[in-house]
């Protein structure tokens, strides 16, 4: 699968932004809900796991895990769980088992069929998308440290996996917040990194997004407010949408304030 080598492409991007570090750097607090750069990693490597254990058919290991992780979350947080879950494993340890364990993922599911169906914790999905959930998952909580080290993030066409993700995930995120669907998602226009024009949906003036896909993706996996982006956004869906875009499971959940998701100067 191309959403596989994809996936690899950010974890390489990431690991190269990562490894001229010093230990004491990856305690480094960053702008998404005062994660350290630890704790990114952490949480990356845990899901990725629990991906590989999914693609693997051990229905057994798959439901212990997710056991695991609601027990632990009765009485404390994520991190805290993927902490305990990792023993502690911190900085350049951390940075080099999260290198080591990622082309194993890609391999994993590079020779599985697309279409088949794995578990997780609601309901199954393609192997597809689950590797391009770990491409989301890792592109977006990235951005957070290239902000924070103030690194202008060059991205590849890759990134169009993510945008489709956006896309697919437009009537979900107005019924996870118990509102109507609209009959109709708006038009995009959107600039590939490369150059080429990406368009989705149905040619329209009234209801329509344009600007560079690079910045659609930021809105939908929630690590810019869209008043931080240049994007073109016309039309009352449109404007909803974007207002509360979030291509991820779980919960509703606000996009950050104007202002408080950007590269550190």
């Amino acid at each position: 699968m191309q959403q596989a080598i994809d996936f690899k492409a950010d974890c390489d991007a990431l690991y190269t932004l990562l490894d001229p570090l010093e230990e004491a750097e990856f305690t480094i607090e960053t702008g998404f809900k005062g994660w350290t750069f630890d704790m990114i990693l952490r949480h990356l490597y845990v899901w990725n796991g629990a991906a590989a254990l999914s693609l693997s058919g051990n229905e057994e290991a798959f439901k212990g895990f997710f056991s695991k992780v609601a027990r632990s979350l009765q009485n404390g947080s994520l991190p805290d769980f993927e902490s305990s879950y990792l023993g502690g494993l911190s900085g350049r340890k951390l940075l080099d088992n999260w290198h080591n364990d990622y082309p194993k993922i890609v391999e994993a599911f590079a020779d599985t069929d697309p279409k088949m169906r794995v578990p997780w914790a609601g309901p199954s999905m393609s192997a597809r998308s689950s590797i391009t959930a770990r491409q989301m998952e890792t592109w977006a909580h990235a951005q957070a440290i290239y902000d924070t080290l103030g690194v202008v993030r060059i991205n590849n066409d890759g990134i169009k996996n993510i945008a489709i993700l956006g896309v697919n995930t437009f009537g979900w995120t107005f019924k996870n917040r118990r509102e109507d669907i609209p009959d109709n998602m708006p038009y995009l226009m959107l600039d590939a990194p490369s150059g080429e024009q990406w368009t989705f949906g149905e040619e329209s003036n009234e209801e329509r997004i344009e600007g560079l896909a690079e910045e659609f993706c930021q809105v939908v996996t929630q690590v810019r407010n869209i008043g931080d982006t240049n994007l073109d956004v016309r039309g009352s869906v449109a404007t909803r949408w974007m207002s509360i875009a979030q291509c991820f499971a779980g919960r509703a959940v606000d996009p950050p304030a104007v202002g408080v998701r950007g590269i550190k100067a």
